[in-house]
């Protein structure tokens, strides 16, 4: 037997260190070839390790979160014959019993994440790109001792329970209504009966150690002492990342204008009716996407991204715009590309395949890079006003808001008309106040006059 080590390897596009999100194996775990090993995540985009060879897991070489140089050791495998490290393969495994390298063999292995299809063998790795929308992994649980603790201790031992609201936990009417007496909401309750069921000893187990003055008021007013550590790992990281770099280094100014969209909404009603069956249904965004691609003919300055490390603006004769989506993963902007080119229905349809890619996991690389401004918005809970961040290296972004109705004047005469907010931030290295304001007034004229967006 020998001993094989699978480095890090070079993804490619110059990318000298990676992010390791999550294993796929364990130590003793035996693995075939191609089976794919850990997942690491560079910029947006996730990459499988896939193992070349079959062999047994010896050593993990990183902990979920831990960021691996290129040529770095990822993996130690037992294999038959020589293996490709030299020297007796029993000195190089872990002996039994004793404590792995915290480095290379962590004492709680991370949970396993969610597999997609093998990716190939190592030369293969830059075609397996593939967005990622995995929720930060959680180390699992260590093994159980070998002489069982009693539920009341197990009970203590055991961290919070992490039942999520609405979330029935089992336990059996007389147990409820004690709970209910002792103003202990039963999710926080760890159970160490059959199939997770909160016991009387759970329950006196957190008062132990919640301390026995909860009051009897019910569990609303029960005291909460449990706390909750989240790695920020993965996309969440990325995001933290990308959401630093452009405060840092963008200064921001926001402008917020209101916006009658009462001819507008009825327009989409309209349309909707007429071809919602054929062509699909809009929402608002295809409606302001098009707005926004003809106000910028008039504010190239707009369109563009600012390498603000080489001192240069690119302007764009192409609309890409990023639309922001919220994912289970968290914020990703995918691209639509090209938008001066599509009718509304083609931007309606865009931006909903972008949208189910992203939440799905399925988007691409080159469908989260390359725009040249961003629409951000938060639908129903858009608020009165928002301060979108831009989206670095782009120099704008506008933000949609929510519509609400309000008596307004019209022909001296109080009329009910429905009213949006746009919410914009630029880059005022590059964009002026008064070219910002211009370009958001010809944007707040195209939505007021919706006559105007199908007029060339």
């Amino acid at each position: 037997m020998g001993i094989h080590v699978i480095k890090m390897p070079d993804i490619g596009e110059g990318i000298a260190e990676v992010e390791l999100v999550g294993w796929h194996v364990k130590v003793g775990d035996t693995v075939a070839e191609d089976q794919p090993l850990a997942d690491v995540m560079t910029d947006k985009a996730t990459v499988e390790i896939p193992s070349p060879v079959v062999g047994r897991v010896v050593a993990l070489g990183g902990e979920v979160g831990q960021v691996m140089a290129v040529g770095g050791e990822l993996i130690r495998l037992e294999v038959e014959g020589e293996g490709n490290v030299k020297g007796d393969a029993a000195a190089q495994k872990p002996q039994a019993g004793a404590p792995a390298p915290a480095a290379s063999a962590p004492a709680a292995a991370p949970a396993k994440a969610d597999k997609a299809p093998a990716g190939g063998v190592a030369g293969q790795i830059a075609a397996s790109l593939q967005s990622s929308a995995a929720a930060p992994q959680t180390p699992s649980a260590p093994s159980a001792p070998s002489t069982p603790p009693s539920r009341a201790a197990a009970a203590r031992q055991a961290p919070a329970a992490t039942r999520q609201p609405g979330e029935k936990p089992l336990a059996s009417p007389a147990v409820r209504k004690r709970a209910w007496d002792l103003g202990i909401e039963l999710r926080f309750v760890h159970g160490s009966g059959p199939a997770g069921r909160v016991m009387h000893e759970d329950l006196d187990a957190y008062l132990q150690g919640q301390g026995a003055a909860t009051a009897a008021r019910g569990p609303a007013y029960a005291e909460r002492n449990d706390e909750e550590q989240v790695p920020v790992i993965g996309l969440r990281r990325k995001i933290a990342q990308k959401m630093a770099e452009s405060k840092r280094r963008i200064p921001h100014f926001s402008y917020v204008e209101e916006i009658d969209v009462t001819e507008l909404e009825d327009l989409r009603v309209s349309l909707n009716a007429k071809f919602g069956e054929s062509r699909g249904k809009l929402t608002l965004l295809p409606l302001l996407a098009r707005a926004m691609v003809i106000a910028l003919r008039d504010f190239p300055q707009i369109n563009a991204r600012y390498d603000d490390e080489a001192g240069q603006v690119t302007r764009y004769g192409a609309v890409h715009i990023g639309i922001a989506t919220q994912s289970d993963g968290g914020l990703m902007v995918p691209v639509m590309r090209h938008a001066e080119t599509r009718d509304l229905w083609s931007m309606a349809a865009e931006i909903g395949r972008l949208a189910q890619a992203v939440r799905s996991g399925g988007a691409g690389r080159d469908e989260l890079s390359g725009s040249t401004i961003t629409i951000t918005s938060l639908g129903p809970l858009g608020g009165i006003v928002t301060t979108p961040v831009i989206n670095h290296p782009e120099v704008g972004i506008v933000g949609v808001n929510r519509i609400v109705e309000r008596p307004a004047f019209r022909n001296g005469a109080v009329v009910a008309r429905k009213l949006m907010n746009l919410s914009s931030s630029f880059d005022h290295r590059v964009v002026d106040g008064m070219d910002a304001a211009r370009f958001i007034q010809a944007v707040r004229a195209l939505l007021e006059q919706p006559a105007l967006l199908f007029v060339e």
